[in-house]
């Protein structure tokens, strides 16, 4: 790279991680004044506090919204570049305009870069300590699911009416094993407990039908201590903080057997797995719209560049929400979902250039 190339890019990197640590500080004190008396009520000590909640908060919030602090970066030390004339000192010396661009787009490689292996790989592994630790400050989950039903493995289905994420008690069940299309197999009970000394279920009052060649045959006990495809914690954890933990490869098992399963689940998993990667290549969309934006003179200054950056950026982030919850909720793909905002600021994006280059 040329000093050219360095200066910009020491500015982007430079202006970016300036930015977010300076908001990173912001919201930790808003957080600790939001959460102080919860600390105090539930007596965790402040190296939990430090260690096991923020030091792994800090990551999960960071990458929350680096998309947008990509964005606010890239408009403030452009527009500064624009107003001190250094823009137009570069383009004077017969650099083009795309060959300005192209410190910019190393800078977002390295963004993209960082952000896709927090989100993918390290992140997940900070968030089991922090929603460990978050479990002692708030109320447990609880299930309030009703007519579950599941394909524990190829064949067998379970079906229980209710479960108590609180005893680990679900009721009203039945155990189905097929062969293709034909039932060989059925257990139904009226109270399926896990006991935890033992390890295994406990089915209470049950009836056990099985079917071999035409022929039924009909049993019932009153106990039964019997291992199963499937634990208590796929009823007691909250889904929300189950994908919060998956690696990139995690999720991608995780979603295959939540498809086996039959779980109505599997897309918010499905977007989180998207999200990944749209979230690291929105970073270069964001960045050439607001190098494109902020490298012309405008009036109203770098207030108006600034403004219209953050118009934008909230813009693409209330539209990346919008476009989840009708894939969650309404049954569009949830791939095209995710990447439906990237698709609209691409267009978008390449328009601002075009008339940038211009």
């Amino acid at each position: 790279m040329k000093k050219l190339d360095l200066y910009i890019v020491r500015k982007f990197l430079g202006t970016f991680f300036f930015s977010l640590a300076l908001i990173l500080c912001i919201v930790v004190v808003f957080d600790i004044s939001e959460k102080i008396e919860k600390f105090i009520e539930n007596d965790v000590t402040l190296k939990e506090i430090a260690f096991d909640y923020y030091l792994n908060f800090i990551p999960y919030f960071a990458n929350l919204f680096i998309s947008l602090f990509t964005f606010v970066a890239v408009i403030f030390f452009t527009s500064k570049m624009a107003y001190d004339s250094e823009i137009i000192a570069i383009l004077s010396t017969g650099i083009s305009f795309e060959r300005l661009l192209r410190p910019y787009m190393i800078s977002a490689l390295i963004i993209a870069l960082f952000s896709f292996t927090l989100s993918a790989f390290i992140i997940p592994n900070a968030n089991v300590k922090r929603l460990e630790f978050e479990k002692k400050i708030r109320r447990k989950y609880t299930n309030r699911d009703s007519d579950i039903h599941l394909q524990v493995s190829p064949g067998v289905i379970i079906y229980i009416s209710s479960y108590s994420t609180s005893t680990n008690i679900g009721y009203d069940f039945s155990y189905e094993s097929f062969h293709g299309d034909t039932l060989k197999s059925k257990l139904t009970s009226t109270r399926i407990a896990w006991k935890k000394d033992k390890e295994k279920w406990e089915i209470s009052n049950w009836k056990l039908r099985e079917f071999d060649n035409g022929k039924e045959t009909y049993t019932t006990g009153q106990k039964l201590d019997t291992l199963m495809g499937f634990l208590p914690p796929e009823f007691s954890e909250d889904p929300k903080s189950i994908k919060e933990q998956l690696t990139l490869p995690e999720l991608d098992d995780y979603i295959a057997k939540m498809k086996l399963r039959g779980s109505a689940n599997v897309v918010e998993f499905q977007i989180e797995k998207y999200k990944m990667w749209a979230n690291s290549f929105a970073i270069f969309i964001l960045t050439l719209l607001g190098a494109s934006i902020a490298s012309r003179k405008v009036r109203g200054g770098k207030g108006l560049h600034m403004g219209l950056g953050l118009l934008l950026s909230f813009t693409y982030i209330l539209f990346m929400q919008f476009s989840t919850v009708f894939s969650t909720n309404g049954g569009t793909n949830p791939l095209l979902s995710v990447w439906m905002p990237n698709i609209m600021f691409i267009v978008v994006a390449a328009g601002v250039y075009w008339s940038a280059r211009r």
